[in-house]
């Protein structure tokens, strides 16, 4: 009975040893976030400074279900342009606090990812799923694990599930076939309009046209699912499409201006994003996968020349998702041709200052799935066994654990808090309770008597004050009317004047209307050192005090503030000495608060 056991158990071993490493991961990620707790190290680019302060920002305000409110930043922009309720990622920040919901979030995200695999895989090959699946469920969890935009990693996850639902309904797979439709217009819970959710539709009728001439009828059930996902993107981000469709105001999107390159500079953004990805979808497919896919490419296609079977070339399932990745890259490259945009944004004028080049946010998912398609053709051919399959798969898994990348807080976390143990000293980064400070903002808070006047940040960035419950002028969003982001100018027009960088970034984009330097590029970093060369500020007060602004939270002591008419309320530091806010007063400032 003991053999026998032993045998079980070591035949159920080799059989699920793909849950191992899975597992194994989950369990690290969970004990890594939740063991170091709020001390671990977050990306703040479009992340700790965009979505995670907003999201906060509306738990302080109790407005995630609210209408006709408007939020405390910007100078109150309108709820509308924030994130929807109606989705399971806001979901989490709506139950969990904050920062527990963003690690909740990347694990759902892994977990999304491999399910969303599996389900596709199964539906593909039912007839092979078996054989297939520890490559399926691996390159899955290789998809699930990268460390693509933190916000919208449920939407990127979530690819393979569409396409999934997709394909059943043009099958009418079931005797409850129905239901399939009904699985699709909630789909949006996990998925994002601007970002996916337009490309995806796209996609859609070009298949649903291609698919009739192909079958010589009209693919009616997939041009139903172009209707029936469209009004669950429509009810999900209802407040997205209603700023669209029926706001009148002109928002910065129309004054947005983007650099034309020239003819060579396009090919080599094509081969860069071909080959690297970008940061928002950092696929890390350089190291393992481009060379898997491009070997077998060569070897594939050299082989249908030499048997003469060049049509069978146009019907490869792999070459095709190979096209697919070429043409989102070149689609990315045509984004920096100026004729291009502007066709784009005649033909569609609602659309104007649309990034149209987030195609490219398909290709992570298409390289994986390429990947696999190799990997399972050469196995399929008996070039070689699924444990060498599947060795390379967990190269790749390897490569994306251990490549630093912009959003790999695993890898940050990990690795700053090895190199504090082993010098005796932390790094320079702000870690998340570092970050936004909240013990240091709440003494703050209470000293000066704050009563949710506005205020604006300079050498930090807004997010940390509007996540501790301070209303500010300043901001980050890219969809705010047009007139708010004139009148903000006037306030930061003495800096611009100076450094005609940072007047090109606010005119031709605008969606960081900060408190800029007249001197630096830019003086807000992560860091607990101040990288600034200048102490003065560049501001028009009045400017400021007519927008109602009284604070001024700064991390740089100010040698001209009384020039420009601030007086300093006080200076503090946090109790580790990780940071130092001055907090000045604007003379004669007004009283009007957000209360």
């Amino acid at each position: 009975m003991r053999r026998l056991a032993e045998s079980r158990g070591f035949l159920w071993v080799t059989k699920y040893w793909f849950y191992v490493p899975i597992i194994g991961f989950l369990l690290l990620t969970a004990a890594v976030f939740f063991g170091y707790g709020e001390r671990s190290y977050i990306a703040v680019h479009d992340n700790m400074d965009l979505f995670l302060a907003q999201f906060q920002m509306l738990k302080n305000t109790g407005t995630f279900w609210k209408h006709g409110v408007e939020a405390p930043f910007l100078g109150g922009v309108t709820r509308d342009d924030l994130p929807s309720e109606f989705s399971l990622y806001s979901l989490l920040y709506m139950l969990f606090p904050t920062y527990t919901a963003y690690v909740l979030g990347i694990l759902g995200k892994i977990l999304i990812g491999i399910f969303s695999f599996r389900l596709l895989a199964g539906e593909l090959f039912p007839d092979r799923y078996l054989r297939y699946r520890p490559l399926v469920c691996m390159t899955g969890f290789a998809y699930g694990i990268l460390w693509v935009f933190p916000a919208f990693g449920f939407a990127f996850a979530s690819i393979p599930l569409c396409v999934c639902l997709l394909v059943k309904i043009y099958r009418r797979a079931g005797r409850r076939w129905y239901l399939w439709y009904l699985a699709l217009f909630a789909y949006p819970l996990v998925s994002y309009f601007s970002y996916h959710g337009i490309f995806i539709l796209g996609y859609l009728v070009i298949a649903a046209v291609w698919l009739s001439v192909r079958d010589r009828k009209p693919a009616w059930r997939l041009g139903a699912a172009v209707v029936v996902l469209g009004l669950g993107y429509m009810a999900c981000e209802y407040r997205l499409f209603g700023q669209m469709l029926f706001g009148d105001e002109a928002t910065i999107r129309a004054s947005m201006v983007n650099p034309s390159l020239t003819a060579s500079e396009i090919a080599r953004e094509i081969l860069a994003v071909w080959r690297e990805g970008i940061f928002h979808a950092d696929s890390v497919h350089a190291k393992v996968v481009l060379p898997v896919c491009a070997a077998y490419f060569l070897f594939r296609n050299g082989a249908y020349l030499w048997k003469r079977q060049p049509r069978r070339i146009l019907h490869d399932p792999f070459n095709f998702v190979m096209l697919f990745i070429l043409f989102n890259c070149v689609v990315y490259g045509l984004y920096g041709c100026g004729p291009v945009r502007s066709f784009v944004e005649a033909l569609v004028p609602p659309l104007q200052g649309w990034q149209f080049n987030r195609t490219v946010f398909f290709n992570p998912f298409l390289w994986y799935a390429a990947l696999f398609l190799a990997l399972a053709a050469l196995y399929d051919r008996g070039i070689w066994q699924m444990w060498t399959a599947n060795v390379i798969v967990c190269l790749a898994v390897l490569a994306i654990i251990l490549t630093p990348n912009r959003y790999n807080d695993l890898y940050a976390t990990c690795h700053h808090r090895a190199y504090e143990h082993f010098h005796g000293a932390e790094v320079d980064e702000l870690d998340y309770e570092q970050f936004y400070a909240q013990e240091l903002f709440g003494e703050i808070r209470e000293d000066i008597g704050y009563g949710g006047e506005w205020s604006a940040a300079y050498g930090l960035h807004p997010a940390v004050l509007e996540y501790n419950g301070i209303a500010t002028l300043d901001g980050y969003l890219g969809f705010y009317p047009q007139t708010y982001k004139d009148d903000f100018r006037k306030i930061i027009a003495p800096a611009l004047d100076r450094v005609e960088e940072t007047r090109i970034y606010y005119d031709d984009w605008g969606a960081r209307a900060y408190l800029y330097s007249g001197t630096d590029l830019s003086i807000v970093s992560p860091t607990k050192t101040v990288y600034a060369t200048d102490r003065n500020i560049y501001i028009d007060t009045e400017a400021f005090r007519a927008l109602g602004g009284k604070y001024i939270f700064s991390r740089i002591e100010l040698a001209n503030a009384g020039d420009v008419g601030l007086d300093l309320r006080g200076s503090y530091t946090a109790a580790d000495g990780s940071m130092t806010i001055y907090v000045y007063q604007v003379r004669g400032g007004a009283e009007e608060s957000m209360a």
